[in-house]
């Protein structure tokens, strides 16, 4: 759902013109956890972290390599040996082999330094037979980092993992040892902790479980993670949902306590939407609440959802609130003098209802202690331009001190929410030339300054920070479907024949413009949700729950004041918002939010990392 708009094209009359890989990847089994599970080591200020998604004949070793000195790491060489017959298969983000037991990865050109207080991760598959012992000491350049038995770190290390693997796309089963927090125990309930995703379980919606469940081959995915939209205000009390959906917030809230007791930790993810105007430049998830109803938003759906939020027994999960998806980036990129401006988009932000009820959310949910802020922050294809990046994170500030609201109130942001844009593009960078030609200057580049999800919110991160946020907070990733897999993924860099050329056939997105936003075909599952995968990201979730609609291909009456798109009918040609291309929209798709089956099965058939 999440838009696009560019500035206006900058085209020179000469034209022919990501960071770390995952690491601790999870999702339990029945609870559905996200959790960290480690061997680590310590030596001169080095440590390395490792864990396994095991499948029970091969397994992906997640790897990070952590620079806890005072001086940057100049090009790394990480040496360990298995005691079984474990065999390297393939491997990514360095450059990896194998002799005997001996396992050697050394850096690529591209993350050959780790800067004091920074980690670089790799990972690689492996196949084996019988047991798969975790190394027991690892070295770097030659430097024995003997295993301590967990890595210390700020929150006191990880206490260990008793969980056991929950099969090749579950990930690891559970992690009952968890984070040790400060002196090595848990923070008391409802204390905030800086990433509340470390060993904790995350709550498995049973309505969009039974729903992939359903589906040829879903079963394989069904124990994942998802959140739960409140997208109107009977949603808080279950009735009138998408998809004859029927679970209230405090019914899902119930059921997370229950999904709870198997965990030391647990998060429940739900999406705060339904803002005045909401969807000011699009049609598709228009919201219930006119332009002028704050009061409406305040007192009718963010009241309750604070009262049930704030109920007692609810106060051991850590909540995680993702705040007003497609909002505040509208009031930057679709007002005034810009193509994509809409009369809409000009009313809220002269009204300021987006930015006051934001804040108000913020403020409101912020003063419940075990409940973490995350505002959503469009993506790298809707503000990677310099000319939308700065005053987008200039907005989302303004938001965090209006209506009470302080920045202390926000642990963090989330981009791709329920869009496509790759996490990590591996075969090629925005830094990239060809001929001397810059990558920017390729068509579907068009003069971003980024290429993929996770250098953009690295960035964003850091321009956050500037702009007056807490240095701590975190970035979650939306991976739900940009997973791009499929029989049209490259598997390496294209012709270097000319800049257009290259960046066509190294893209694994395979969009006709990342202004595309509706039920995009050809587009697959993305990375299983994943702990701390990467410097600054918190995790990678699945806040779209893979098979709901983006919006339906042609009129449909409904009650739930949801609109037609022409963006999501598969023979709409364009417009200035996604470079007058086609949609790229699948067909028969039904209302936002509605199960749209053919869409999960293409989804589940083009994952990446593939679903066995």
């Amino acid at each position: 759902m999440s838009r696009t708009n560019p500035p206006p094209k900058r085209r020179f009359t000469q034209r022919t013109a990501i960071l770390s890989a995952t690491a601790l990847l999870a999702a339990g089994v029945g609870a559905g956890g996200l959790m960290q599970g480690t061997a680590s080591a310590n030596a001169l200020g080095c440590s390395v972290d490792y864990s396994t998604n095991d499948w029970g004949s091969g397994f992906t070793a997640n790897i990070t390599i952590n620079n806890g000195g005072s001086a940057a790491i100049n090009g790394w060489t990480l040496t360990y040996a298995y005691s079984g017959n474990q065999r390297l298969q393939q491997g990514w983000n360095a450059q990896w082999s194998q002799s005997g037991s001996n396992v050697t990865a050394s850096n690529l050109d591209w993350n050959r330094n780790i800067s004091a207080g920074s980690s670089v991760s790799f990972g690689g598959n492996f196949s084996y037979s019988g047991s798969n012992a975790a190394p027991t000491s690892f070295s770097v350049n030659g430097v024995n980092c003997s295993d301590d038995g967990g890595s210390g770190g700020s929150d006191g290390g990880n206490g260990g993992n008793d969980g056991g693997n929950g099969g090749n796309d579950g990930g690891n089963g559970g992690n009952d040892g968890g984070n040790g927090g400060n002196g090595g125990t848990n923070p008391p309930p409802g204390e905030r902790v800086d990433n509340p995703y470390v060993g904790a379980g995350v709550y498995v919606n049973p309505e969009w479980s039974a729903n992939a469940a359903s589906e040829p081959g879903g079963s394989a995915i069904a124990h994942l993670p998802t959140g739960v939209w409140l997208d109107r205000i009977a949603a808080i009390e279950g009735s009138g949902q998408a998809g004859n959906r029927t679970m209230g917030l405090r019914e899902h809230l119930d059921e997370a306590v229950v999904q709870a007791q198997d965990h030391d930790n647990f998060v429940f993810q739900v999406v705060i939407y339904n803002l005045p105007g909401r969807d000011c430049a699009a049609l598709a998830s228009n919201g219930e609440l006119g332009a002028e109803e704050l009061d409406r938003y305040k007192d009718e759906y963010i009241a309750p959802i604070a009262d049930i939020l704030s109920d007692s027994k609810y106060s051991d999960l850590r909540i995680v609130a993702v705040i007003e998806i497609d909002s505040l980036p509208n009031l930057v990129t679709n007002v005034g003098n810009s193509e994509g401006a809409t009369e809409m988009c000009d009313r809220m932000l002269a009204n300021r209802g987006y930015v006051r009820g934001v804040g108000h959310a913020l403020a409101t949910l912020g003063a419940i202690p075990n409940v973490y802020n995350y505002i959503d922050a469009a993506h790298h294809g809707w503000i990677g331009w310099d000319s939308n990046f700065v005053p987008s994170a200039q907005i989302f500030r303004e938001a965090a001190g209006a209506e009470g609201a302080t920045p202390a109130d926000v642990h963090g942001f989330i981009t791709n929410t329920s869009n496509y844009s790759p996490t990590v593009e591996p075969y090629f960078k925005v830094t990239d030339t060809v001929n001397g030609v810059s990558v920017r200057q390729a068509e579907f580049v068009d003069w971003n300054d980024y290429v993929d999800e996770q250098s953009f919110a690295q960035a964003l991160r850091q321009e956050l920070v500037r702009q007056g946020f807490d240095s701590g907070i975190g970035m979650l990733i939306d991976t739900s479907r940009n997973g791009w897999g499929g029989p049209n993924r490259p598997t390496g860099p294209g012709p270097m024949t000319n800049v257009d050329a290259y960046v066509d056939g190294s893209r694994i997105e395979q969009r006709f413009n990342k202004g595309n936003w509706c039920n995009q075909a050809g587009a697959g599952l993305g990375e299983r949700p994943t702990t701390a995968p990467a410097p600054g990201i918190d995790a990678y979730v699945w806040i779209k729950p893979p098979g709901e609609s983006d919006g339906a291909s042609r009129e449909i009456p409904n009650d739930e004041g949801k609109g037609f798109d022409r963006m999501c009918d598969p023979t709409y040609q364009g417009n200035a918002r996604n470079g007058f291309s086609p949609s790229g929209a699948l067909p028969d798709a039904p209302v936002a939010g509605h199960w749209f089956s053919a869409q999960f099965r293409e989804l589940l058939a083009n994952a990446y990392p593939p679903v066995n």
